[in-house]
């Protein structure tokens, strides 16, 4: 079974615009549409069996409603094969309350994006999140490291998340993007041995630009594979989880990439599906 970890739809209505908009903000290119028919394509062109949907709350007043789509969505997971984390908001009243709903309603965890949501990762707000999620047995999946969208910010750092996980309980925590984007140094320096799992998503490869000349031709590569297998082989390969952040990067590209490393094959299957079952029960 593949599962892809990290993946993003949005409304039928909105899709078209918001990908567009993202698309001129981070000046890369989409490889899909961002509605759930286009990742159903996507899925079945790459032989992807499950993708898990993260969804982000920009603003506290989003969390219900999106809380309440995302148990939609999986309502119809086993039909679509597109499942959904919740979502929470550092600065969302009764959040403690919320977070209990999101397990009632069979969430598996939910999606912190401290970019988009101004706020450091080892911030009080955000460290009373994990230290719930931890208690409801809910995990946590954050965008890490920087953001291609939001250049100088830098929100999640490796030593942020050093800092976070030494001040809470136990919590099933996922970094994003191999632990931390663009800070893969820091990562392997500083949390290969804490227990925190990676997703592989916009790691390998490129970046695919827009044809407006925001990049240089050296912004482009990613991870080398080098550094990318040292980090699978020092985390482990049962704390990585593939991951593409689809729509920004091509489902079956990413799949492409990493059967083409010398990875043995139990660490490949782990990666590609294996790990994902356990964490969520598929």
């Amino acid at each position: 079974m593949i599962v892809d970890l990290h993946t993003h739809v949005f409304p039928d209505k909105i899709a078209a615009s918001t990908v567009k908009k993202l698309e001129q903000l981070s000046h890369t290119r989409s490889f899909s549409d961002g509605s759930t028919a286009g990742l159903m394509a996507s899925m079945a062109r790459a032989g992807v069996d499950a993708s898990l949907v993260l969804p982000v709350a920009t603003n506290p007043h989003q969390v219900p409603h999106v809380n309440d789509s995302s148990a939609r969505i999986n309502d119809l997971g086993p039909e679509t094969g597109i499942y959904s984390l919740g979502c929470i908001h550092p600065d969302f009243d009764g959040y403690r309350e919320e977070l209990s709903r999101i397990a009632s309603l069979g969430l598996k965890g939910v999606k912190l994006h401290p970019e988009y949501q101004g706020t450091d990762f080892d911030d009080i707000r955000y460290l009373r999140i994990l230290d719930r999620c931890g208690e409801l047995g809910l995990m946590v999946l954050s965008h890490a490291g920087l953001d291609v969208g939001f250049p100088g910010k830098d929100n999640c750092s490796p030593a942020m998340v050093l800092r976070a996980i030494r001040q809470v309980g136990p919590v099933k925590l996922v970094l994003a993007h191999m632990g931390g984007w663009r800070q893969w140094e820091q990562v392997e320096e500083l949390l290969w041995d804490t227990q925190v799992s990676i997703d592989t998503s916009y790691a390998l490869g490129s970046i695919s630009p827009l044809d407006d000349g925001y990049y240089t031709p050296d912004q482009l590569p990613l991870m080398k594979e080098e550094q990318f297998m040292r980090m699978v082989r020092k985390f482990g390969a049962k704390r990585v989880l593939f991951g593409t952040d689809s729509p920004w990067d091509d489902q079956a590209q990413a799949l492409k990439r990493l059967r083409a490393l010398p990875l043995e094959p139990w660490e490949l299957e782990a990666i590609l599906g294996g790990n994902a079952q356990t964490l969520l029960g598929l």
